[in-house]
């Protein structure tokens, strides 16, 4: 299990510093080739629109799949590639043919995100709480390095080069990749939200014998899943998919979706973490905004950012120790209103350091938010639905980030960045508000 998780840690991080630091490199190189950096937001839209559908798509493949491997490194190997030829390209060749290889970029990413459902292939499901903080705090670290990474070349060696280091991660990334020790769906032996068998692990939906409890410390058979309801599905070979009612292209595009309305804790964490991301969307701008108004430079607004980073990074090793499935739910909400609060204490801040301090703070509170998000998932999905699950909450909090974005831009010159921090801060709240609404259980009607 260490091995594998190590490896898997390696090849995830190397791969998702390329992801966080694409757009960096992106915006980089093109105001190196151009002048005109602005040209770059279309690229980056061209990635991020297909994510939506590509996403629940491949979770819903992965989630079917006996033998990912094969699916797996391809969809890496298409991503660092066209990464790759998207960084040589722009800037210096037509802007449509740049938009069509960044639209493949958009299609093959979610791989990258995807590669958090294998976990419970080869973790043991007594090891998972912390195999997911640590997971989290992959996210961070990436998010730190990434951007941090293309910068440093692009100082170093010109602006035209941003990009080298992020493609070298990824190829890096795509090299561990078939090393890890992929295994069949895990099996589900007990509906999400029901207590393990005595002796099992604590966690639902882990790894486990059909037809027994688990034992701590064992990984999932590789290759085989365990006997469901009426009948079992048999092991096969990579490619195929379950021959059941839900293989249909509508379930495939929005069987995720109906998981996370169906269930009130995926529902009340998906409603939550939408509305927080709808705000999250606008940090980027407005930090280079906000070091503008307490009289810095724009570019102290990268420091804010990586001050963030690291406060999340911290949050999520802490949580790798410390959270439990157990406190996963009241964690969710008191993360949403400590990140909410630190942001709101920006309108206020008198200098740089102060604002960092803010920063950090927010990353600390949002560390853990992301790691109970991805502990709720596995515990309340079932198994057969858990890359799904995953990629479609992803994306769900992809678009709408986008979105905030996109209003934070609009709303900037007339509100300004007191008003755009006020208003990020108000939709951590909002989504705190939302899912401890949410979360609360139906008190049963009486009967007269």
């Amino acid at each position: 299990m260490i091995r594998g998780l190590s490896l898997h840690l390696t090849a995830a991080t190397l791969l998702r510093v390329s992801a966080e630091g694409v757009a960096t490199a992106l915006v980089l190189t093109v105001q190196a080739r151009t002048g005109h950096a602005a040209t770059a937001g279309y690229l980056q839209t061209a990635m991020t629109l297909p994510y939506v559908v590509s996403g629940p798509v491949i979770g819903n493949a992965l989630d079917r799949m006996a033998r990912p491997r094969r699916a797996v490194v391809p969809l890496a190997l298409a991503y660092v590639a066209a990464t790759g030829l998207l960084l040589a390209m722009a800037g210096g060749s037509p802007l449509v043919a740049a938009l069509c290889v960044a639209a493949v970029i958009g299609c093959a990413e979610p791989i990258v995100v995807a590669l958090t459902s294998l976990l419970p292939r080869f973790v043991p499901a007594d090891r998972l709480s912390r195999a997911y903080g640590l997971e989290a705090s992959s996210y961070n670290v990436a998010a730190i390095v990434g951007p941090g990474l293309a910068a440093g070349v692009a100082s170093f060696a010109g602006g035209r080069y941003a990009g080298v280091g992020i493609v070298a991660s990824a190829v890096l990334g795509l090299c561990v990749l078939p090393l890890l020790p992929f295994a069949g769906p895990a099996p589900a032996s007990a509906e999400p939200g029901n207590p393990a068998q005595p002796g099992g692990p604590a966690e639902p939906g882990g790894p486990a014998e059909p037809g027994g409890p688990a034992e701590p410390g064992r990984p999932a058979e590789a290759g085989r899943v365990a006997e469901v309801g009426k009948g079992a599905i048999a092991e096969r070979d990579i490619g195929e998919v379950a021959e059941d009612a839900r293989s249909g292209l509508a379930d495939v595009l929005v069987g995720g979706l109906f998981v996370l309305v169906r269930g009130r804790v995926l529902r009340a964490l998906t409603v939550a973490t939408t509305l927080a991301w709808l705000g999250f969307g606008g940090v980027a701008v407005t930090a280079v905004l906000l070091a503008g108004h307490i009289g810095a430079a724009p570019s102290a607004g990268g420091r804010l950012l990586v001050a963030m980073a690291v406060g999340s990074l911290l949050g999520s090793l802490a949580s790798s120790r410390w959270l439990t499935p157990r406190h996963a739910e009241p964690v969710l909400v008191g993360g949403l209103v400590a990140f909410g609060a630190a942001l709101a204490a920006l309108a206020v801040v008198p200098s740089v350091p102060w604002a960092m301090a803010a920063f950090c703070a927010a990353g600390l509170a949002e560390g853990p938010v992301f790691a109970a998000t991805l502990m709720l998932r596995q515990r309340e999905s079932p198994p057969d639905r858990l890359g799904q699950v995953n990629t479609t909450g992803g994306s769900l909090k992809i678009g709408a980030s986008a979105l905030g974005a996109a209003l934070t831009a609009a709303c900037a010159d007339a509100v300004g960045p007191v008003g755009l921090v006020l208003a990020i801060a108000s939709l951590q709240f909002a989504g705190a508000l939302s899912g401890w609404i949410l979360l609360r259980p139906r008190r049963p009607r009486s009967i007269p």
